[in-house]
């Protein structure tokens, strides 16, 4: 079975990784994992979670990493930031949402990856960051190993995601169910429950 981690911290953005989470955690392939700096956090929207892994505990084996967004991104942790580097390195799927991609731009991790997020203005400051010309003004950029998004790019992100891992062939009629809402859903493919 595929090992997927979802890295939440305190007052993470719980809408940003749901559509992902869901179709992950349902199929028979996969199950779903999440990993913080702390035993429990606490969602944007008041969801309280006890993560099954600390950032220190993370498995070897994991077959796709997540940073979910948030609040909390401020994160000084060398020990995580070497592991996203190594991932990125060996080619291993790493996605990240919002307020983590201000998080992998400030350690310079995004400097080999086009890639996006929610402003360019607002990596202004981080002197490691050294990759503004392949900023894309785009929702969703795929670049290899890596999907980055901006915060309100949340079903386009699990799209992304899901096609990095060959998740499944029918990923855009699933997710169009989400994007296009159910009459237009069942115009273009058909009404699922007739």
């Amino acid at each position: 079975m595929k090992l997927a981690v979802f890295i939440i911290l305190d007052q993470f953005a719980d809408w940003e990784g749901a559509y992902l989470s869901t179709q992950l955690n349902q199929s028979k392939d996969w199950q779903v994992a999440y990993a913080s700096n702390q035993d429990q956090v606490s969602s944007i929207g008041g969801l309280q979670v006890k993560p099954q892994y600390q950032l220190t505990t993370i498995p070897e084996k994991v077959d796709l990493l997540v940073l979910i967004g948030g609040n909390s991104w401020q994160l000084e942790n060398e020990k995580f930031k070497m592991l996203l580097k190594q991932r990125l390195l060996d080619g291993q799927p790493v996605a990240a949402i919002c307020g983590a991609v201000d998080f992998m731009a400030k350690n310079g991790l995004l400097n080999t990856y086009r890639h996006t997020g929610n402003s360019l203005a607002l990596w202004t400051d981080f002197s490691e960051y050294h990759n503004q010309q392949q900023f894309l003004e785009t929702q969703v950029v795929n670049d290899r190993n890596l999907v980055t998004a901006n915060g309100t790019a949340t079903i386009e992100f699990a799209r992304k995601v899901l096609k990095l891992v060959h998740f499944s062939e029918s990923v855009d009629q699933e997710l169009d169910l989400y994007q296009l809402g159910f009459y237009q859903y069942v115009e273009k493919y058909g009404n699922p429950f007739a």
